[in-house]
């Protein structure tokens, strides 16, 4: 496994715990902490072994407390002062980079929220398909109250995960809320103690781990991301009709009704590395919406 210097990446009995790694600076993010997030995933995607990778931060006081206006790490600054076109690479946001990189995911992604969750460190988590959090957590999308906008394509997720009023409310007020806020609005799932925090993902991701074939879960995970977004029941159809048609033919849909009909755990053998369906990744396919 690489070595990091921001984050921690430990996988153990099919499951990958992320960790971000700079409790003294409140595990602030910072350029350096995003590759290394991009290449954590990278690593979760072509090991087979993973089966859900589980987010979150070290220390007891914060999940990750926004951008480090100040890194230390000799990483380029967030902003340049220097003016150049729209069109420029330098100009594309930084967390957005973390962001659809976690939506690219083929496993399963967990955020276990465990403190201070602001600006980027809110934002981070909407592409995650559950989130966590410790009763001690709190939330904020603060851009309003720096001057700027919503970034990381949060304006994509937050209004899908939890409607657009609460969407609204949250991102124009700019307010930090706590998380039986969060639990009401719908950003998280569950609330834990925080000595219940990591468990309680623990279990959810062995829920996935020992029942679920991987190759079906990569595929429902991205038919439930994109084809939510697409204009018209049809696209999802489409969709729903390749991956029917060639899944059922596979071994893990035999291994799937042998073990239910012989009451016993089942052990798939595909593999999201090389069993994909012959047509994923549909989206990068010309006219598929």
């Amino acid at each position: 496994m690489a070595e990091y210097t921001q984050i921690l990446l430990d996988v153990a009995d099919g499951v990958a715990t992320l960790t971000l790694n700079r409790p003294q600076k409140m595990n602030a993010y910072t350029r350096t902490m995003m590759t290394e997030i991009i290449d954590a995933f990278d690593r979760t995607d072509a090991d087979d072994s993973v089966r859900a990778v589980i987010v979150t931060g070290a220390g007891d006081r914060a999940f990750c407390a926004g951008a480090d206006l100040t890194p230390d790490d000799g990483a380029r600054p967030f902003s340049d002062p220097t003016e150049v076109p729209l069109t420029d690479p330098k100009v594309r946001d930084g967390g957005g980079f973390c962001t659809l990189r976690i939506f690219n995911s083929q496993k399963p992604v967990i955020g276990a929220i465990n403190g201070a969750a602001v600006g980027i460190g809110a934002t981070m988590q909407l592409p995650m398909d559950f989130r966590l959090a410790s009763t001690s957590a709190r939330f904020g999308f603060v851009f309003a109250r720096r001057g700027i906008v919503p970034e990381a394509a949060s304006s994509w997720f937050l209004p899908r995960i939890v409607g657009m009023s609460q969407a609204l409310e949250w991102c124009m007020t700019g307010r930090v809320f706590g998380a039986e806020e969060a639990l009401a609005g719908g950003l998280v799932r569950s609330l834990h103690a925080p000595e219940d925090l990591l468990p309680a993902a623990h279990a959810l991701a062995r829920e996935i781990a020992d029942n679920t074939s991987a190759v079906s879960v990569a595929m429902t995970r991205a038919m439930l991301w994109r084809n939510a977004a697409t204009p018209h029941p049809m696209y999802a159809h489409r969709v729903d009709s390749r991956a029917i048609y060639q899944l059922s033919r596979g071994a893990d849909a035999k291994e799937g009704v042998a073990s239910f009909l012989e009451k016993r755990a089942p052990a798939y053998p595909g593999r999201v590395s090389s069993d994909m369906p012959s047509f994923y990744p549909w989206w990068e396919e010309p006219g598929w919406e």
